[in-house]
């Protein structure tokens, strides 16, 4: 009878043994495709803002130029908003994505856009696809 009970209890635990491995495993194997879906997703969102930001800032780049070869005294508030944007812009941290205040800030540049496009008199649609994103007028 002792025989037959260690044979038991070795069968009962080979199932918690078992059972504990494929956790073990299963756990391991979940981090890893964690950690590489993880890194696919902030590297696409992260794709998408640097694109978004590199639009803003390109745009007010040439705004600029076209405002400087042609000031007039009316268009110094355009200029001073112009400004603002770029300066915005160029203080963005796009290097720490662990910045705590990185949404507030791209939604200040966002407001900020606005508010240029408004004064310039320009209907910008901004875009953001998978195929990649465009600002057209």
């Amino acid at each position: 009878m002792a025989g037959s009970q260690d044979m038991f209890d070795a069968i009962v635990m080979a199932d918690e043994r078992f059972h504990g491995e494929g956790y073990q495993e299963g756990y391991e194997e979940g981090s890893s495709l964690g950690l590489i879906e993880g890194r696919q997703h902030g590297t696409f969102h992260g794709a998408k803002i640097g694109s978004e930001i590199g639009c803003y800032q390109g745009f007010a780049f040439a705004w600029r130029c076209l405002l400087h070869s042609c000031a007039t005294e009316k268009d110094s508030k355009k200029m001073k908003v112009l400004e603002s944007l770029i300066g915005m812009i160029q203080k963005f941290p796009f290097d720490d994505p662990t910045y705590d205040k990185l949404h507030e800030d791209l939604d200040r540049i966002r407001g900020k856009f606005k508010q240029l496009c408004s004064l310039l008199n320009v209907q910008p649609d901004f875009k953001i696809s998978a195929e990649g994103s465009g600002l057209s007028f």
